[in-house]
């Protein structure tokens, strides 16, 4: 691709999995209203959530990223919010503390309204429909008004991403991810369950930890890095239009950034070199991913590769596979070499969700829990035997109580799932689930030794 980018220049280029508006001015007035509203991310951050998968690329650190398969208009409250953000600083400190590795925490969430779908359209009873995309696009509801992409749509989400990360920030940043308060982030309906046991035995050791710290005068007021945490957010950037109407110029960089989320990402359906996808992301200086499924060879990953990231800068790029249990080894090891060969600077990442969804006998998609973890440790397992580093892990999960995914330490089955089947797209790990797989990944972790750092306040202290 030798063409000038621009934040426009996707528009020349073969588009898949958007949606059709019926009403093109009506779009074109809300992507104007939408250049003209503030930032929802800094470019500042970006550059900050870069270095530490720089990081992470070197084997100093690991990336966890996740959260809702799509968010929802509807389910957008503080509480849902805080559950999520609890659950996840738990499953962050069973990784740092569990593994002595530093984690980059990466939330899907504050822009995942996005859904690629398999079909333009959706048959129930004869009738047929657009099918949804996410609430960003169209609504859940089969009605031909709700199902037709209303753009006015992109303006809610917008606030709802707004709103959601002044939370996050406020958490973050106010006190709320304090060391000190490890024992009060476990939910209530996880107090018996064996994950949470296994947690506050960690917290407890934590707990004893920070006491021997406080007593050679290391505390939350002298280590801001006890009292708060970094979070970042990220999403699909699979609705362009909203993309580019949110992508700005920094002033200190003359860089173009994306303003809408700190990370972005490419799907497998939506990743090929030619397309409008690869050209929008191809010029943002944010760090992006990758999806990468059983169909992507390894020449056409190094072609993606020298598009994305053609001065091979650490940090920038982050490979997110998602082949399925079965197929781990038939495909990953391949990627690795090629990349090796290249002398590429990338996260390895596992996303074992995707490649496990299945039909439960009982109509719904699930996906079960052992498939899930097993795709995880053959991951790690292909790198420890490359020489390389699994570098992240990338789930869709929930903090509320949902029975999507099968199996975990209370043995839901397929009879369990329509008690509180609550997503619109794909099956989430519940919390329970979620902590569960925290504890696998550190035990598999801790084969490999400490991944510490150097100097990362000093590095941080460099933006």
């Amino acid at each position: 691709m030798t063409q000038q980018w621009t934040p426009e220049s996707w528009r020349t280029r073969p588009v898949v999995q958007m949606p059709t508006y019926p009403d093109l001015d009506r779009l074109g007035a809300v992507e104007t209203q939408l250049r003209g509203f503030p930032p929802l991310v800094f470019a500042g951050e970006a550059r900050k959530l870069k270095r530490k998968l720089a990081r992470v690329a070197e084997g100093k650190g690991f990336l966890l990223q996740g959260g809702d398969c799509a968010e929802s208009f509807e389910e957008h409250s503080a509480d849902n919010i805080r559950d999520f953000f609890r659950v996840f600083l738990q499953m962050a400190i069973v990784l740092t503390f569990g593994a002595s590795s530093p984690v980059v925490k990466v939330g899907r969430i504050a822009g995942q309204f996005a859904k690629p779908r398999s079909s333009d359209t959706e048959t129930i009873d004869g009738v047929t429909l657009p099918s949804y995309r996410g609430d960003i696009i169209n609504s859940n509801e089969f009605t031909a008004e709700a199902r037709t992409p209303n753009p006015e749509r992109q303006l809610e989400a917008y606030r709802q991403s707004a709103a959601t990360l002044n939370l996050l920030r406020a958490f973050a940043q106010g006190g709320y991810a304090n060391l000190e308060h490890v024992h009060n982030w476990t939910l209530g309906y996880l107090r018996d369950s064996p994950a949470s046991a296994r947690y506050q035995a960690l917290a407890d050791r934590l707990t004893e930890t920070l006491d021997f710290m406080r007593a050679i005068g290391i505390n939350a007021d002298t280590a801001p890095q006890l009292r708060q945490t970094d979070f970042f957010t990220s999403h699909e950037a699979l609705l362009l239009g909203y993309e580019q109407a949110l992508t700005r110029i920094d002033s200190t960089s003359g860089d173009w950034y994306a303003t809408s989320g700190h990370m972005l990402w490419i799907g497998d359906r939506t990743r090929q070199p030619e397309g409008a996808h690869v050209e929008f992301l191809r010029g943002l200086q944010n760090p992006i991913g990758v999806k990468c499924g059983p169909s992507l060879t390894p020449d056409e990953l190094l072609r993606l590769i020298d598009i994305l990231n053609p001065a091979n800068e650490p940090g920038r790029l982050t490979l997110i596979c998602r082949f399925g249990a079965d197929k781990v080894e038939k495909h990953l090891p391949g990627l690795i070499r090629a990349v090796a060969r290249a002398g590429r600077s990338v996260v390895w990442s596992c996303d074992p969700m995707h490649g496990n969804t299945i039909k439960a006998s009982t109509g719904f998609k699930t996906r079960p829990f052992d498939q899930i973890m097993s795709e995880v440790r053959r991951f790690m397992a292909v790198h420890q035997a490359e020489g390389t580093h699994a570098g992240g892990i990338h789930v869709e999960m929930t903090g509320k109580n949902v029975t999507e995914c099968t199996g975990g330490a209370h043995l839901l089955t397929e009879a369990d799932l329509s008690d509180r089947y609550h997503t619109f797209c794909d099956p989430r790990l519940n919390a329970d689930q979620a902590l569960e797989m925290a504890f696998l990944i550190a035990e598999e972790l801790k084969k490999e030794g400490p991944r510490f750092i150097d100097d990362e306040e000093a590095m941080d202290a460099a933006e």
